[in-house]
């Protein structure tokens, strides 16, 4: 799994012009499924940006979680992350896992972090969505569980 963890003072997702999903302070997560993905995956992912201290404390240094600050997760489905760039100019996306497999274990990522205590918020799985933030600081971690 890949993830794209952008720290937000507000950010939104609409599909069709509607509005599915949106939050104050907290995380966007952009999620990538790849086929050999596993819950295992699922898990690790999930507890590792609970627990991140991306949020500054009250001597300005990244110490603080997101129970810290009672923040909150945007996570958006994009298969897009598992982008195969070495030959040619347009991209392959083979790697991804199928929207079956991608699905579920998106689900079970979103019920994990919500398990850990975050309120997660979502776009619409498969869907073209328009995602709007304000990236703070701007700070935006990039994790992969393939380098635990």
């Amino acid at each position: 799994m890949r993830a794209v963890i952008q720290r937000t003072t507000k950010a939104s997702v609409s599909v069709d012009e509607e509005l599915t999903g949106e939050i104050a302070k907290g995380f966007v997560v952009l999620l990538g499924v790849e086929e050999a993905d596993t819950h295992e995956d699922v898990e690790y992912l999930a507890r590792k940006i609970a627990n991140m201290r991306i949020f500054e404390d009250e001597n300005e240094k990244m110490n603080r979680s997101l129970k810290d600050v009672d923040g909150e997760i945007l996570s958006i489905s994009q298969f897009t992350l598992h982008a195969e760039t070495k030959k040619g100019n347009r991209p392959s996306f083979t790697g991804a896992a199928g929207p079956d497999k991608a699905e579920d274990l998106y689900n079970q990522f979103n019920a994990q972090l919500e398990k850990l205590g975050v309120s997660v918020k979502t776009g619409r799985f498969g869907a073209h969505m328009v995602v709007s933030l304000i990236n703070d600081g701007p700070v935006t971690i990039t994790m992969d569980t393939k380098n635990k």
